[in-house]
């Protein structure tokens, strides 16, 4: 039997290269795909294979002294939603573009992030507070298109190195005094976006404890979250039961859906939403009308779709 494992720890790593090593070694040889990150402030990864495997790579991991309190997520998959292990050492846990001078990392993870609260919490501060909190997605825009918490503001972002420049505009003066509540997939870009936005004014912020999967886990479609949910691998996007809502819409007819493409135009290649009925027809594998003529102006392009 087969699942995902979906984690991060942030923590203080003198030797990131030396801990890169030890991973992809350690995933070698369990037969695990996925893919980590490791940087001076911690440890991110999606990795697939075998229930025995995963439970030797979680009992390793945390053999390791700056990653035994790493709390490990479990998501239906497997080994062959990975093309490959790819263990990276990088600047950046989280890409958003030098935020490692934004803040600080100890044992217990970031220094100064919004207060960590339960699924369970976040359901009763809603309930006794109502319209005085406010959720803010944390992820890109086209991930929010498919599933986000009812009523979310979704920043206007495409990756996640426009959050900065976002947070320091005006465009949410009208919440920084309001209960937010920050959400990703699994909770690691919250932990950096809530320490982000309390240095921009935000007073009260919080993020959900394990994110998305974490809450999805314990209500799945009968919460607050509605749709599917964005993920980085080759399912591109999962659900929590079997009623969940489609919130995305077709770019070409409008159909809800929560199908990714993306362009057939190589130089483009831009993540659409394309319904099932639509991408089988070949002129609508593409984002926009020029990139359909540029692509068909190239020599046997047709016959390549």
């Amino acid at each position: 039997m087969q699942k995902i494992l979906l984690y991060y720890k942030f923590a203080s790593l003198s030797d990131p290269e030396a801990v890169k090593l030890w991973q992809k070694t350690l995933c070698t040889r369990l037969n695990l795909k996925g893919r980590i990150l490791v940087s001076p402030h911690g440890l991110n990864g999606t990795v697939g294979g075998e229930m025995k495997d995963l439970k030797e790579y979680i009992k390793e991991t945390k053999m390791y002294p700056a990653f035994k309190n790493t709390v490990f997520k479990w998501s239906e998959g497997s080994r062959d939603d990975f093309p490959r292990l790819k263990v990276k050492n990088r600047r950046e846990l989280v890409g958003f573009k030098n935020s490692e001078d934004e803040f600080d990392v100890d044992m217990d993870g970031v220094i100064g992030g919004g207060q960590h609260i339960k699924p369970r919490q976040v359901n009763e501060m809603v309930e006794k507070y109502g319209d005085d909190v406010v959720f803010f997605d944390g992820r890109n825009e086209h991930e929010a298109s498919i599933g986000k918490f009812k009523n979310a503001v979704v920043p206007n972002t495409n990756t996640s190195r426009d959050f900065i420049a976002e947070l320091e505009s005006d465009k949410y003066d009208n919440i920084k005094d309001k209960k937010v509540i920050t959400y990703c997939t699994g909770g690691i870009r919250c932990e950096v976006i809530s320490a982000m936005m309390k240095k921009r004014g935000f007073k009260d912020v919080y993020q959900i404890d394990g994110g998305i999967v974490k809450y999805g886990e314990e209500y799945g479609d009968d919460g607050l979250w509605e749709g599917s949910l964005y993920v980085f691998d080759n399912r591109m996007a999962m659900e929590f039961s079997d009623h969940a809502k489609k919130i995305g819409e077709c770019i070409h007819c409008t159909a809800l859906t929560s199908n990714f493409e993306n362009c057939a135009l190589p130089t483009c290649n831009l993540l659409m939403l394309v319904c099932d009925t639509c991408k089988e027809n070949p002129d609508l594998l593409f984002h926009t009308d020029n990139c359909r003529k540029q692509y068909k102006a190239k020599p046997g392009a047709v016959a390549n779709i």
